[in-house]
């Protein structure tokens, strides 16, 4: 276990620096909390945990000065700050809290013991700094035993945030929760309902976004928490599925997540993902950030929770004896958009999941047996999906691995990543059409066909757009004598409640 001297530790002069100067203003200062725990597990890290004796903010924004740095305020009920400042090209910040009574009451109330530990900062790159280690709660014990137990038998309730808390520095240390402090958040789960909804959706979202992240899950519905957070999924609990699927729907859920973590993993050594598209430009699309501080693998794995979660509700038996589920991607949609609006997801976020959702199925429905889709099935679909085309492919091949599970067949699922590859291959092709010129525009067909500008002109435009993406014309004549037949046939893709309304 490395400790704080230039030897050992990448953060020896951060701390340093933050020493001598709270030093030269006179303030007994501590570094605590998660800088300290992972300060002795070895683990490098930028951000810094005072609690000092005085006014937090004020020296806060003193250490902003003092680094060039800037000043954040936290929350006035607490008094905590933030400094935020650059070293060596990295940033790197320090919040600032002040002690709750002396230093051993104020490590006494807090949430776990692994981050209840606190060292007089003026030791920072002495010999015996091991020695001047605060631990009244047995942290270091607990460090080195890699369990997360509970500072005391009422940190939970003190603040139910801690609930979530726990559970995600177990997942992200790689430790267990201690059986106590297990009975005690059975005991508290109900709860986490009085936390504000962003500090659930901060918990949750760094949960889904770890590797392993089923197990995770798995863990906290253990613990009572999963549908206490998503009460909607509680639901689909026991719905049984058609014989093609192995399991029900609450499991076909998050057995959905670890496959969406499969298929989208940087490791690419597991044989099943032999055939599945990879290469650097799709490494960068899912860890692309865009929402809430998450990236694409992230809301993918949202999606994955929920693809289905409307099964429920859309559950029906047909005259043959066959399970139904009709419309459960729209009216899944509109649910997952409720639970995470509740969550205050960002709206892109909620775009994002809500729209994988809703078309998880197309990428299947635009095959028939073995044919493949054809090239303006393939257009609509990345016209229509949008910023999620791609990720809701991959959302169909981690849903047909999560259906299949042990019984999987090697030879169908050859198959259906053919059909995957070829859309994606081909979208990617064509993704952005409109930078290509179009043959015609719409005064080119009001001028030949004699129509008048108005949502026919637009859809009959369109149409021409989609022909000419999918190769079926190539010049501008082709393009108005398809427009022609297009219009003459009165093609169903134009409804003609659409030539009503032009008409008046």
């Amino acid at each position: 276990m490395s400790g704080p001297n230039p030897d050992t530790n990448p953060q020896y002069e951060a701390v340093c620096r933050i020493r001598d100067l709270l030093a030269s203003q006179g303030v007994q200062a501590y570094l605590v909390g998660g800088f300290l725990r992972d300060l002795l597990l070895g683990v490098a890290t930028r951000d810094i945990d005072l609690a000092v004796e005085g006014d937090a903010s004020h020296l806060a924004r003193v250490l902003a000065d003092r680094l060039d740095g800037s000043f954040v305020p936290l929350g006035e009920r607490h008094q905590m700050a933030r400094a935020v400042f650059s070293m060596q090209g990295e940033v790197w910040q320090i919040d600032v809290a002040p002690l709750q009574g002396t230093v051993l009451d104020d490590l006494k109330r807090r949430d776990f013991t692994i981050d209840a530990m606190a060292l007089p900062l003026d030791a920072c790159g002495s010999q015996d700094w091991r020695r001047r280690l605060l631990d009244p709660c047995g942290g270091q014990e607990d460090i080195e035993r890699r369990l997360v137990r509970a500072a005391s038998p009422s940190a939970l309730r003190d603040d139910p945030a801690r609930l979530l808390r726990g559970p995600r520095l177990a997942a992200s240390l790689g430790f267990h929760i201690d059986n106590g402090t297990r009975r005690l958040i059975a005991r508290d789960a109900a709860l986490v309902s009085s936390v504000a909804a962003e500090r659930i959706r901060d918990e949750f979202l760094a949960i889904v976004s770890l590797p392993r992240a089923k197990e995770h899950l798995e863990m906290l519905d253990g613990l009572g928490l999963l549908t206490r957070v998503v009460p909607e999924l509680e639901a689909t609990r026991g719905v049984g599925q058609p014989r093609e699927h192995y399991w029900d729907v609450f499991q076909h859920s998050l057995e959905t997540v670890a496959a969406a973590e499969l298929v989208t993993g940087s490791d690419r050594k597991e044989p099943l993902l032999a055939e599945v598209p990879w290469d650097e430009g799709m490494e960068s699309h899912f860890a692309q950030v865009v929402s809430d501080g998450h990236n694409r693998r992230t809301m993918l794995r949202l999606a994955a929770l929920f693809h289905d979660i409307a099964k429920p509700a859309t559950k029906a038996v047909d005259e043959r004896g066959r399970t139904r589920f009709l419309g459960h991607q729209a009216e899944g949609a509109a649910l997952a958009g409720d639970i995470l609006e509740r969550l205050r997801l960002s709206r892109r976020g909620v775009q994002m999941v809500c729209g994988m959702v809703e078309h998880h199925l197309r990428p299947t429905q635009m095959s028939q047996g073995a044919e493949m889709p054809t090239p303006r099935a393939v257009y609509r679909c990345f016209r229509d999906l949008k910023e999620v085309a791609i990720d809701t492919l991959y959302l169909c091949l981690a849903d047909y691995l999560a259906a299949r599970g042990p019984k999987l067949v090697l030879d169908d699922w050859d198959r259906h990543v053919r059909i995957v590859r070829r859309i994606l291959e081909a979208g990617l092709e064509k993704r952005s059409p409109e930078e290509k010129p179009w043959l015609v525009n719409g005064h080119d067909l009001m001028k030949a066909l004699g129509l008048s500008e108005g949502s026919f002109l637009g859809a009959v435009l369109e149409a021409v757009h989609e022909a000419q993406v999918a190769g079926e014309v190539k010049t501008r004549e082709e393009a108005l004598a398809w427009a022609g037949s297009y219009v003459a046939e009165g093609s169903s893709d134009i409804s003609s409640e659409l030539q009503r309304e032009e008409q008046g």
